[in-house]
């Protein structure tokens, strides 16, 4: 299903995010402009969850290096937020916006609500600066991401939107060589 949402604009949206001890506004139109990832997970005050939180804190200072603003995104409140935030180490590290979606609108929007549970599947989307999604991933809820592969994944995507006529090959990292598509290459990889 989220798919078909490779290349297409994300939906608008308004929410409230607790980032830097302060609660703030969140919308569609504060994402344009920059790269951004919207990293869905299940719920707070959980046991996957925030070792992929932690991952991506551990990581930020790369993904800000990127131009890549990351927003965690669960469907519980931004008070919810701000509460774990304040009671767990893994947690309180975290420097980038986690966003409250109690009523699940922008779960939805990408396609990621577990209607009979109330929550996001772990659904990764990488938001390119005109507001297209270009990455997606979707975990089942008991694996865990890492947040050293989503960083080589945003360095091919940004790779590839900036050397048009190039794309990037499996496990392709930062300096490596790319593939200029031709009717030379057809059958010769």
């Amino acid at each position: 299903m989220s798919v078909t949402l490779i290349n297409t604009e994300i939906k608008p949206f308004k929410a409230t995010a607790f980032h830097n001890g302060k609660f703030v506004d969140v919308s569609d139109a504060s994402v344009k402009g920059k790269w951004s990832v919207f990293f869905f997970y299940p719920a707070d005050f959980t046991f996957v969850c925030p070792t992929e939180l932690g991952d991506l804190a551990d990581n930020y200072a790369e993904f800000q290096k990127l131009g890549v603003e990351i927003y965690g995104v669960s469907t519980d409140t931004h008070f919810t937020h701000k509460a774990w935030h304040d009671t767990s180490d893994t947690i309180g590290k975290i420097q980038y916006p986690l966003v409250g979606d109690p009523t699940g609108a922008l779960t939805r929007n990408f396609g990621v609500m577990i209607e009979e549970a109330g929550l996001a599947e772990r659904g990764t989307f990488v938001v390119d600066p005109e507001g297209k999604i270009q990455i997606i991933e979707i975990n089942a809820g008991g694996i865990g991401r890492n947040a050293e592969e989503l960083l080589r994944k945003i360095k091919a995507a940004q790779y590839v939107a900036s050397h048009p006529g190039e794309v990037c090959p499996a496990k392709w990292k930062e300096g490596a060589e790319t593939l200029a598509p031709s009717l030379d290459l057809v059958g010769k990889i």
